[in-house]
């Protein structure tokens, strides 16, 4: 290697002015490579390759991170092979190492938190129908359904409530089989058919007040089976979950929705119930327990009836007379 001799440092006077023109350039060999080394083993740039295209992974695609954490995985895994066998550095060994568990660990993360769902086969349909369209997790759906409820079955003609004796602060349900019939005082009012709430209005109209008893009777009209919420353990729930809490409110006020037309028509049936699914909830404000509140203030069981049923028609008539105008 050649070798340039460098002029000892200088100190310049006050006031002198160097010669620039004759000035002498000094290089700077010592730290620049001269002789590159040859190229390193194959392992090495499949590893990299497995960093590049990790990192170039859009984010907009489902799975990305998955794929990122595991390119990273198998990455780190061929700098230890290289490393090991080709390199035989102790110290990139050890930190590929430890890159190699963390990404490994969360690689495992992420694939559990894909994992699929298994919801139980009495509540899928319910599923399917009612929180599925309205982008509910099955994770969320499982854990609403998975812990302060259980399912619950009742013989063709026990009752689920009896007016005035049965209190509405317990529980809310929601009919997976079979079907219900609402009555009040012996007076047919609707049905209840499966993925509908059994005891909606009530749940509205009592959030503010407790200790208040059921107006009408409901008894299984069949062999039924249904979903029961601790109301209590419901609600405290529900405060935590936003999301869910906001979807519960759309669904029961629906459900008072539906059975507002229910009540204008005794004989709508499950089909049926479906198509008004399928329209605006516009109603969903309307407290029913008022309307059986009314009745039940009514001295004359059958005038109120009909006062009442009167009413649900000309509610049903502002809802339904918009529709028939349409093109």
């Amino acid at each position: 290697m050649n070798s340039t001799a460098i002029s000892p440092l200088t100190v310049t006077p006050l006031g002198f002015i160097p010669d620039l023109k004759n000035a002498t350039l000094v290089p700077f060999n010592e730290t620049a490579c001269e002789n590159w080394k040859e190229i390193h083993h194959l392992v090495f740039h499949v590893a990299n390759i497995c960093f590049a295209v990790g990192l170039v992974i859009p984010t907009t695609l489902n799975f990305h991170m998955i794929f990122l954490r595991g390119l990273l995985t198998i990455g780190c895994a061929l700098f230890i092979i290289w490393a090991t066998l080709y390199r035989c550095a102790l110290d990139i060994m050890i930190w590929n190492s430890v890159f190699l568990v963390v990404n490994l660990l969360h690689f495992i993360y992420l694939v559990y938190k894909r994992r699929p769902i298994k919801i139980e086969k009495e509540l899928s349909s319910l599923y399917k129908r009612m929180f599925e369209p309205l982008h509910v997790p099955p994770e969320l759906f499982q854990r609403l359904t998975g812990q302060f409820c259980n399912i619950q079955t009742l013989k063709t003609g026990q009752a689920y409530a009896a007016e005035d004796k049965t209190s509405v602060d317990d529980r809310l349900s929601i009919l997976l089989k079979g079907k219900m019939k609402v009555s009040y005082r012996g007076h047919f009012l609707h049905n209840i058919y499966p993925c509908a709430f059994i005891d909606s209005p009530e749940f509205r109209s009592t959030q503010m007040n407790r200790g208040e008893k059921f107006q009408v009777t409901i008894i299984a009209d069949d062999n039924c089976k249904f979903l029961c919420w601790s109301r209590e353990r419901l609600t405290y729930f529900l405060e935590s979950e936003p999301f869910l809490y906001e979807i519960f409110k759309y669904l029961i006020g629906k459900d008072i929705t539906n059975k507002l037309y229910s009540l204008n028509d005794p004989t709508l049936n499950d089909k049926a119930s479906k198509k008004i699914d399928r329209q605006p909830s516009l109603c969903s404000q309307l407290s029913v327990m008022q309307m059986r509140n009314s009745m039940a203030s009514t001295s004359d069981s059958e005038d109120g009836l009909q006062m009442f049923l009167r009413g649900t028609s000309s509610a049903s008539s502002l809802l339904t007379g918009p529709a028939e105008h349409l093109p």
